[in-house]
Order: structure tokens, then C-alpha cells, then sequence
């Protein structure tokens, strides 16, 4: 009875050390967390936007890039990100960036929408926070798929706002819509939620330009 009695407290004692531990190690690490994860977010605006980035450069500097080149204000309740390089003399941007967000199949997925200036043809986008299916859903950050987006616009043919993800394409085929992309095979579930979120995006975003693009 007193072992059974010992190996209970023991195990309590443990329990709460372990637990305090990870406590302590997770307030440690959490500031360093953070600045790595507003280190990536930077560094995929840059990369959506077409700012030009060393190799192998460190956070400090990335965030000295972003700060010099990017200019952020807002149109109606959109926050937009201008890219306007620092050796600019106009001081107008050449590309404009949108944050987008909002549930995918598994997790949040965060991302950003880089357009031209004229805020209709798309420049760049890039998924900065995904937890979708690696080889499906996942694919949504690889570069075949995001290049996909470069040239598209965020308004139909015959001039409706909105931007789609068409089922039946893949790798081999190409959406011919001047608003749309093809969906990832095996991954109906995240393309859809994808598409929702750029919808939104796009539809916001062509109500207020005419607030913004002179």
C-alpha cells in the first residue's frame, strides 16, 4: 500500500515539474516564435509583391526591406500593402498587396494577393499559414500552383467582379476564364475554400478602387 501510495505521489510530483517546465519553456520561446512567424509573413509579401530579397538574409534585414519599401494604408475597410521602392522619385507604387484569410479543410489558411497598380490583374499570391493535406490541400503553396494566378485578373470577360477555382483541372490543364484557376486534383475541398476567401478579396476590393486608382 505504501509503494502504490509513493509511485502516486511521485508520479504528481513529476507530473507538475514536466508541466512546469514546459510552461517555462513555452514562455521562453514564444517571443522568438512570433518574430519568425512576422519574418515569414514579411518575407512573403516581399515575394508576392516582386521586391527583390538576398539570399540567406537575416530577419533584422528583412524587416529594414519592408520597412523602406513597402507603404501601408487603407481603402474604404481594406488594408492594402504599396510596394514603392525606396530609389522611387514618382513615389507610386508599382504593386499593391491584400492579406486574405479564413478556414480551410483542416486549419486557418492566411495568405497574400499582390496586383498591379490598375488593382484588377493579379501580380502574385502567396500562402504564408496553411495546415492543408501535404500532396493535396498543401499544395496550395507550391509554386506551380501560385504561378498559376500571375496575369489573372479579379474580374470576368465581360467585366463581373469575382475569381474562381474550376474543378476540373490539375497540372496538364489550364483555366481559360480570364478570372479563375484551376483546382488542385484531390484537393476539391481546399480549392473551394480557397476560392471563397479570393472571391471575397476580389469583389471587396473592385467596390473600393475606384476610391484608390486615379
Amino acid at each position: 500500500m505504501k509503494n502504490s501510495v509513493h509511485v502516486l505521489v511521485f508520479s504528481g510530483i513529476l507530473a507538475m515539474v514536466c508541466a512546469i517546465l514546459l510552461y517555462a519553456v513555452t514562455q521562453f520561446t514564444e517571443p522568438l516564435r512570433k518574430i519568425n512567424e512576422e519574418t515569414d509573413k514579411d518575407r512573403n509579401f516581399l515575394s508576392a509583391l516582386g521586391v527583390p530579397i538576398p539570399k540567406n538574409v537575416k530577419p533584422r534585414e528583412l524587416l529594414n526591406i519592408f520597412e523602406k519599401n513597402v507603404k501601408i494604408k487603407k481603402i474604404g475597410k481594406i488594408t492594402i500593402y504599396e510596394y514603392i521602392p525606396e530609389t522611387s522619385k514618382s513615389g507610386k507604387p508599382i504593386a499593391i498587396a491584400v492579406p486574405f484569410s479564413g478556414p480551410g479543410f483542416w486549419a486557418p489558411i492566411k495568405g497574400v494577393l499582390a496586383f498591379e497598380p490598375d488593382l484588377l490583374t493579379i501580380r502574385g499570391i502567396r500562402f504564408y499559414q496553411q495546415e492543408e493535406t501535404p500532396g493535396l490541400g498543401g499544395e496550395i503553396a507550391s509554386k506551380w500552383f501560385q504561378d498559376e494566378f500571375k496575369g489573372k485578373k479579379i474580374v470576368s470577360k465581360n467585366g463581373e467582379p469575382g475569381f474562381r477555382i474550376v474543378k476540373s483541372g490539375g497540372k496538364s490543364k489550364k483555366a481559360n476564364d480570364t478570372n479563375a484557376v484551376d483546382a488542385i486534383t484531390g484537393a476539391t475541398r481546399t480549392s473551394e475554400r480557397v476560392e471563397r476567401m479570393l472571391d471575397k478579396v476580389a469583389k471587396e476590393l473592385y467596390k473600393e478602387r475606384k476610391n484608390y486608382v486615379r
